[in-house]
């Protein structure tokens, strides 16, 4: 299945359904992560800021698939990488993933990075096969335990 992504302006009609997606996808994880996704705390205004300040990207019409790239000082910072429910499995998260991949490349940036939380280890495995490999772990305020995993790709690992 291929979908040629689309980066989305702050005045992009399809932003509400990408925060749709966006929650729906990350509804899956409800009560197997601790604490809870920050995407509950995420409004259409956040998103047009994100829009603005990063790069939002979606495949589809309307959206089906979506993420937010940030480039940072050494890499390309993956968040909010979400697939609707009924096409995971379908190539669309690689695709985004893919996307990354080009947009590193052409900032002249060396990785990609991500994190995921500790208690989903089939992401941590989907994105081992993507080339990524953990690079550290953090804690949210407040928890004296990690709960999330770096794992960062090198531009130079072929997938």
């Amino acid at each position: 299945m291929s979908r040629r992504p689309y980066r989305l302006g702050p005045d992009s009609e399809a932003l509400p359904q990408v925060l749709a997606v966006m929650q729906e996808a990350f509804a899956s994880v409800e009560g197997r992560i601790d604490p809870p996704s920050s995407i509950h705390q995420m409004t259409l205004a956040d998103l047009v800021i994100q829009s603005e300040t990063k790069e939002i990207w979606c495949t589809g019409t309307p959206p089906e698939a979506c993420v937010i790239l940030s480039p940072t000082d050494d890499a390309i910072y993956i968040s909010k990488l979400a697939v609707a429910s009924s096409l995971r499995r379908a190539g669309l998260g690689r695709q985004l993933v893919d996307l990354a991949v080009e947009r590193a490349r052409a900032l002249g940036l060396p990785a990609l990075e991500l994190q995921v939380r500790i208690e989903l280890v089939e992401n941590h495995a989907a994105f081992a096969r993507m080339g990524f490999v953990p690079s550290g772990s953090s804690a949210h305020p407040g928890y004296d335990r990690p709960t999330s995993l770096t794992m960062r790709r090198p531009l130079s690992a072929a997938v």
